[in-house]
């Protein structure tokens, strides 16, 4: 199967230029629906089975830089190549995807593809890859420096922050309490209620 026209165009849009051919060859070995969507807060990108469809689906977020669209995309490809070597029968990012996952990105994992700064945390993370990328603090912070700036909005990661600082996120204005392993205590300036966050959520600090 040849991949078609519009799936090509977003390959071209959103993924390295040196990693357009090997992403296409994998595509054509294993078919699927690809479609790249508004930024979600809570995944970089999904595998969708549905028995009743002969391709399976992959999406994306539209905001991701070129190396983040990149691993996210083939760590959704190690879920459709899991499914169809392992059907429904194993864990969602358990050792058959972990090894997959390590397969299909060890031909990428070089300068010609990925900077030089990326390498070594990706070379790490992929030692054991957990279920999001975004829960590897190294990781994302030197990912996020290859995000488009919008000066006008500047965020920063949480997990930077000072105790007590106060920070906008989706449009409402928190303060930053205490750090426990993933998450952040934060709690609503407007309402006073608790809320457990991601130390990895991008927000924009208020002075």
């Amino acid at each position: 199967m040849v991949l078609p026209n519009d799936y090509l165009t977003l390959f071209h849009r959103h993924l390295p230029e040196k990693s357009l051919s090997y992403c296409i060859r994998l595509w054509e070995d294993s078919p699927f629906l690809f479609k790249v969507k508004a930024p979600r807060s809570s995944k970089l990108g999904d595998f969708r089975y549905s028995k009743d469809q002969e391709l399976q689906t992959i999406t994306l977020n539209a905001d991701l830089n070129p190396y983040q669209f990149l691993l996210t995309i083939i760590h959704e490809i190690a879920h459709l190549r899991a499914f169809i070597k392992y059907g429904v029968r194993h864990e969602p990012h358990g050792k058959e995807w972990k090894s997959l996952f390590k397969q299909l990105l060890e031909p990428l994992l070089d300068e010609s593809i990925f900077p030089n700064d990326l390498l070594v945390p990706l070379r790490i993370h992929m030692k054991n890859p957990s279920a999001s990328s975004a829960k590897d603090l190294f990781l994302m912070k030197e990912m996020s420096k290859y995000d488009t700036k919008n000066e006008a909005n500047p965020f920063s990661f949480l997990a930077d922050l000072g105790p007590e600082t106060h920070f906008e996120l989706a449009g409402r204005r928190f303060t930053k309490k205490e750090s426990r392993r993933t998450r952040v205590l934060c709690v609503e300036m407007e309402s006073g209620k608790k809320f457990l966050v991601s130390r990895l959520a991008k927000v924009i600090p208020l002075t």
